[in-house]
Parts: structure tokens; sequence; C-alpha cells
């Protein structure tokens, strides 16, 4: 029965280098060293797997360094991909995502690209995949809407955005024969946030 801990990324800049897979803020990496503190206090070394996207990957830097374990990059665990920003602009689709159930966001992708609804269901799928093929306990970093697709798994709730993990918080699962169960929420945004 593998525990899963898995972390949002820290803040990310406000004017990234690349806007496409921006880099932390100062208050991100703040972030990244307070839960490494956390996690290292709370867990002996474990397996840690990451996004691909640098965000996750800076905010994971500080744990892999104290543990001394180089992560583990795993493409499923990357943020959904928006549609092209001339379709629909990041921050609109963003903003619709976190009123919508699944089945209305994917029907929402329909409308916006030829194939994107498919794409969509895959994506997802992808995620839980890569969840229940982690064989062993581990710290995962990566994203809001991956966050939400397992606690939603798990809940049985179909609300893209079940709940709104604040950054670096720590929402922590457990997989068996094919099933998540979700044990910790972690914390969640403030609506000031």
């Amino acid at each position: 029965m593998p525990t899963l801990y898995l972390v949002r990324h820290g803040r990310v800049h406000p004017s990234p280098a690349d806007p496409e897979d921006p880099e932390l803020s100062p208050e991100g990496q703040s972030q990244a060293l307070e839960v490494a503190d956390e996690l290292h206090a709370r867990l002996p070394a474990l397996p840690i797997l990451t996004s691909p996207l640098r965000r996750c990957r800076e905010t994971a830097a500080p744990l892999s360094a104290r543990w001394g374990i180089e992560p583990i990059v795993e493409p499923r665990l990357a943020e959904v991909p928006g549609p092209p920003p001339s379709v629909l602009p990041r921050k609109e689709w963003i903003r619709q995502s976190l009123v919508v159930d699944w089945p209305e966001f994917i029907a929402l992708g329909k409308t916006l690209q030829d194939g994107y609804d498919n794409f969509l269901v895959n994506w997802r799928a992808g995620v839980l995949e890569a969840a229940l093929a982690c064989p062993y306990d581990a710290v995962i970093f990566s994203h809001f809407v991956p966050v939400n697709v397992l606690t939603g798994h798990a809940t049985r709730s179909e609300r893209v955005a079940c709940f709104l993990p604040d950054h670096t918080s720590v929402t922590v699962f457990e997989t068996r024969g094919g099933q998540i169960r979700l044990l910790e929420q972690g914390r969640s945004l403030t609506p000031s946030q």
C-alpha cells in the first residue's frame, strides 16, 4: 500500500523568463525550503518524483539535496496543458476550469480545438496511471489540477477543482489494488489568494 505525498509547487515568478515554463518567485523558493524542512522532519528519505516543469523541479530541489536523491521526472504528472492562447487565454481557461465538472471541461475542450477533448480524457487518465503505477512510498511534486485529479478520484468528485490546494501544500494518498484513498488533504488557498 504505497503512500504518496503530493506537493503542489511553490509560487511562480510574476514575470518569468519563460511564461510557458515559469520559474519560482523568491517567495516560491522560500516555500520550497519550508516544505523540504517539513517533509524531512516528517519522513525518512523516500523516492522523489516530479513533473518535468521547472516550477516543480525547483520546488523539489531543496528536499532532493537534503536527502541526496535525484528526482525521477514523470511527464504524466505535469499540469494540464491549456488550449492555444489564441483560442482561449490561459487565465480564462483556468478561471473556467475552477467552476465546472470534468464532463463540462472536456466538452469545452471539444469546442476549442479538434481532438482536444480526447487529449483531456487521456491526460487525466495518465495522472491516475502515474500515481497507481508508483510501487513504493514517494514524495511527488506536481500541480493544481493533478492534485485535484487524484483528490477527485479518491473522493468520487467530478469537480475539476474539488479543492484549492495552496502552494507547497502536501496532500497524502494511499494506493492499493487500483484504488486511491485520500489520507490527508493539504492546505487550501484562502479566498484572497
